[in-house]
């Protein structure tokens, strides 16, 4: 569903520039913020942000939480990454990511790109909820899964104009909570990635590779050999990560 909103975004001279520049002053504010360790200011910051939400009557409230659920995710993600980074430079690194986000791919209503909208929430949501919650009860780690894939899903196929959008976001959901309910017993985190835990690589292993067979076939373009090579891909990724993990009752 679009944002209720209506807005219009200047596209060149002074007034885009001075537009660009006030996108940024949130990833800047967010990193001033962090580095004198004032975070739940920063969590306010990021939730204030969005306050033209309720800037309409209240049976709007809803439809306009779920449509700018995907940035929020975004933006209380990249917090995570920020804080939890001890160093200046990846910190820095985030705030550019960020600016990129609220610059080029969240402005965007093209329909690939509102796809990479819903993706790169999927992959920075699942990062920020394991990094956060690997000491945490499971009940929360399948609650947040949970939710991330629901909406990140619902917000790819609105893009597409999909009849079955709910279904198909609750059934990923359900999938993904159920997959992290039980890999939850064995949380492993690999420490060449720092961020990446083993249900967080699987759900976007698949995650990724149905949402590249899904944007195939809707644009006619997925033949039977293109969607077996994503499905040996998908199947063999997976197998690899299970067979060569560390099946111990422990998180490491």
């Amino acid at each position: 569903m679009k944002p209720l909103i209506a807005k219009v975004r200047p596209t060149s001279g002074f007034s885009w520039a001075f537009h660009i520049l006030l996108l940024s002053l949130l990833p800047i504010i967010l990193f001033i913020l962090v580095r004198i360790d004032f975070i739940v200011l920063a969590v306010l910051v990021v939730l204030l942000s969005k306050w033209r939400m309720f800037a309409v009557k209240p049976r709007f409230w809803l439809a306009n939480i779920r449509a700018n659920s995907v940035d929020i995710l975004v933006g209380l993600s990249t917090l995570v990454f920020m804080v939890e980074t001890q160093s200046q430079a990846w910190q820095l690194i985030w705030t550019l990511l960020y600016i990129l986000w609220l610059t080029v791919i969240k402005p965007s209503s093209k329909t690939y790109m509102i796809g990479l909208q819903a993706l790169v929430a999927f992959f920075w949501g699942l990062g920020a909820l394991f990094l956060v919650g690997d000491d945490n009860s499971a009940f929360y780690l399948v609650l947040g899964s949970g939710v991330i894939c629901y909406l990140t899903a619902h917000h790819f196929f609105d893009a597409f104009e999909e009849a079955y959008t709910r279904l198909l976001a609750y059934m990923w959901a359900f999938f993904g909570a159920g997959l992290v309910w039980v890999l939850s017993h064995w949380l492993l985190y690999y420490p060449s990635t720092g961020v990446v835990s083993q249900p967080a690589l699987i759900l976007i292993t698949i995650g990724y590779g149905l949402a590249a067979v899904y944007y195939l076939d809707h644009s006619e373009r997925l033949s039977k050999a293109v969607r077996n090579q994503f499905a040996f891909i998908m199947i063999a990724i997976t197998a690899i990560i299970l067979v060569f993990s560390d099946w111990g009752d422990k998180i490491i």
